[in-house]
């Protein structure tokens, strides 16, 4: 355990069981899927918002779901091929009690904390958010780190630097995607069928929306036990 991240658990686990409700209230935000939601609500805006940058904005929209979704593969697989790293609320040597949500530490256990998918993946759909409009891509960047990612080092769920880790390599995932070239190869073909098969498409839209804020939970559970054989 480096130091920084054992001052950060530290200084975080300092409020813990201070008060009950505080300690739910952080547990609820971390596993509600309306939490994510509000991220999803910023990128379906950029898409419908129209207005003569409407053709970039939807190209954007487009790379960064693929890059949302490679951010979340890359980090399930960099967890399985990196050595293992115990979670903090699985650490008895720190000697640290965390709030838990028994229904999600019990699987967690088993699950290496580096790097944070849950980093990677929001912070991909923030940078995203700011390659098409900066102020609401800083609103986003700051909401996923509060709401997604400090409740996941509050309650032992990562270490500070799983959290640092994923956030660059989310973000870095994105940029790569949304360059310009890449991104128009990424997006014609899809807004080509979006204009050819609209009723299916929006259809798509919502699912794929839902499957975002659950973080493709329903899939990474069927790719599990893939995974394990890599």
């Amino acid at each position: 355990m480096n130091k920084f991240d054992l001052d950060i658990l530290r200084f975080a686990n300092h409020f813990a069981f201070r008060s009950t409700s505080f300690d739910h209230i952080v547990i609820a935000i971390s596993g509600l899927y309306l939490t994510r939601l509000v991220l999803v609500a910023m990128l379906w805006w950029i898409w419908f918002r129209g207005g003569p940058s409407a053709r970039r904005d939807r190209e954007i929209v487009v790379a960064t779901i693929v890059a949302t979704f490679s951010a979340l593969v890359c980090g399930r697989l960099l967890a399985h091929w990196l050595p293992f790293r115990l979670r903090p609320y699985a650490n008895p040597e720190l000697g640290m009690v965390f709030p838990q949500d028994e229904s999600t530490t019990h699987f967690l256990r088993f699950w290496s904390a580096f790097p944070s998918d849950h980093a990677m993946m929001w912070c991909a759909l923030a940078a995203g958010v700011f390659l098409a409009s900066r102020r609401l891509g800083v609103i986003a960047l700051l909401y996923s780190l509060v709401f997604i990612c400090l409740p996941r080092v509050y309650l032992g769920l990562h270490h500070p630097t799983d959290i640092l880790a994923g956030a660059v390599l989310g973000m870095a995932i994105c940029l790569i995607l949304n360059r310009e070239t890449l991104r128009q190869r990424i997006a014609t073909p899809i807004l080509g069928w979006s204009l050819s098969h609209e009723g299916l498409f929006q259809m798509g839209i919502f699912v794929l929306g839902f499957e975002l804020a659950s973080q493709f939970d329903e899939i990474r559970t069927l790719s599990e036990p893939f995974l394990k054989h890599l």
